[in-house]
C-alpha cells in the first residue's frame, strides 16, 4: 500500500515507531520518497479481505492523517501478467490479441497499457490453461474494490467541492 503524507505527520522515525506500535510489525516499510509511506505486508489471516483491513486499520490508526494513494496488486503491465501467469510477455501479448473481443480491456491504455490484475488473473483462470494461486486473486479482488472505492471518494468530494453554494 502507499500512502500520501501530511506535511505535519512525516517523520520517518515517528512514523516508523508508531506503525510497530499498532500491529504493523509484519510490513515492509518504505520511506524513500518524501511525503510517501510505501508498505508492503506479509499478513496472514482467514481471508485476503481481513488482512487487507486489519492492515487498514492499523495504518489508520498509526497515521490518521496518511491518504491512500495505492493498493497493490492491483494495477499492472502485460509483462507483470505475463511472469504471473509463467509465460513469456511475447505468450501473453500474443493471447491478448488472439482474444480482443473478451480479454479485459485495459485501465488505460497508451504506450503502456495497464490493467487491473484481478480481471485479468480471472480470465486466465476462466481458461483453464493456467494455475492461479486462489489467494493471489482473492487480494487481487480486493486491493481492486479498495482502489475503486478510493476513487468513488475522491470523485464525490471533487463533486461536492465544486457544488455552488446557494445565496440566502
Amino acid at each position: 500500500m502507499t500512502y500520501q503524507l501530511s506535511a505535519d505527520d512525516c517523520d520517518p522515525d515517528d512514523i516508523i515507531e508508531r506503525l510497530g506500535a499498532t500491529g504493523c510489525d509484519d510490513a515492509l516499510v518504505g520511506i524513500g520518497r518524501p511525503g510517501r509511506l510505501a508498505l508492503d505486508f506479509t499478513r496472514e489471516r482467514e481471508s485476503a479481505q481481513a488482512a487487507v483491513r486489519s492492515a487498514i486499520d492499523d495504518v489508520r490508526r498509526a497515521v490518521p492523517t496518511a491518504m491512500l494513494i495505492e493498493a497493490a496488486p492491483d494495477f499492472v503491465g502485460l509483462s507483470d501478467i505475463a511472469e504471473i501467469a509463467g509465460v513469456s510477455r511475447q505468450a501473453m501479448r500474443k493471447l491478448m490479441l488472439t482474444h480482443p473481443s473478451d480479454f479485459p480491456p485495459p485501465v488505460h491504455e497508451g504506450a503502456l497499457a495497464i490493467w487491473h490484475l484481478a480481471e485479468v488473473l480471472d480470465w486466465l483462470k476462466a481458461r483453464g490453461r493456467y494455475r492461479i494461486e486462489p489467494e493471489l486473486l482473492e487480494t487481487a479482488f480486493m486491493t481492486l474494490e479498495l482502489n475503486l472505492a478510493r476513487d468513488r471518494g475522491r470523485a464525490a468530494r471533487r463533486h461536492v467541492e465544486q457544488q455552488p453554494t446557494m445565496a440566502s
